[in-house]
């Protein structure tokens, strides 16, 4: 099983990001699909995760702003950051149960 990432980079606040994370391997289905993001100095946390028959959840810090999406076919999990903060700077790592990618680096800064 492989996760790849890809998407991060460098933007203001206020700005948007788009991050993708391709599934490779003994993976079937993106139900249960997740991402998570760990700033310097803090534990890893949650942010999004989504579920093929019902939907998606979110961490309270990016409700309304952050949207976790996918593609069934591709094996393929989105997250689309909008009005990025600074507090939003970490790596971010996909996740598919014991799995997890390299990370894509997030960061959110003038």
């Amino acid at each position: 099983v492989q996760l790849v990432e890809s998407g991060g980079g460098w933007v203001q606040p206020g700005g948007s990001l788009r991050l993708s994370c391709e599934a490779s391997g003994n993976i079937f289905s993106i139900n249960d699909m997740a991402w998570y993001r760990q700033a310097p100095g803090k534990q890893r946390e949650l942010v999004a995760r989504i579920f093929t028959l019902g939907g998606s959840t979110y961490a309270d810090a990016v409700k309304g702003r952050f949207t976790i999406s996918g593609d069934n076919a591709k094996r393929a999990v989105y997250l689309q950051m909008n009005n990025l903060k600074p507090e939003d700077t970490a790596l971010y790592y996909c996740n598919k149960n014991t799995f997890w990618g390299q990370g894509t680096q997030v960061t959110v800064s003038s």
